[in-house]
């Protein structure tokens, strides 16, 4: 799903997020490991309550729109 997000991007390539923008309401979220393949660069996150989850951020290379994806195993939350 396409989804809003506020973040920096570092000298070195990588993508610091800072919020994502979650049911209207900016939501700040944690950062885990990120990586880029043909894709896009991809950033897992935890999404703060009441969305408690890890999901996949993507920045898709060819349009250069966000999408957030779960993971697979992880529980529905409508965002």
């Amino acid at each position: 799903m396409p989804i809003d997000v506020e973040c920096s991007f570092e000298a070195g390539g990588g993508i610091r997020v800072r919020r994502l923008k979650l049911a209207g309401r900016w939501r700040t979220v944690e950062q885990g490991r990120q990586w880029q393949d043909a894709e896009g660069r991809h950033v897992l996150v935890m999404l703060p309550d009441p969305y408690p989850a890890a999901r996949e951020l993507v920045l898709r290379a060819d349009n250069l729109s966000w999408e957030l994806r779960e993971l697979p195993g992880s529980r529905s939350y409508a965002c």
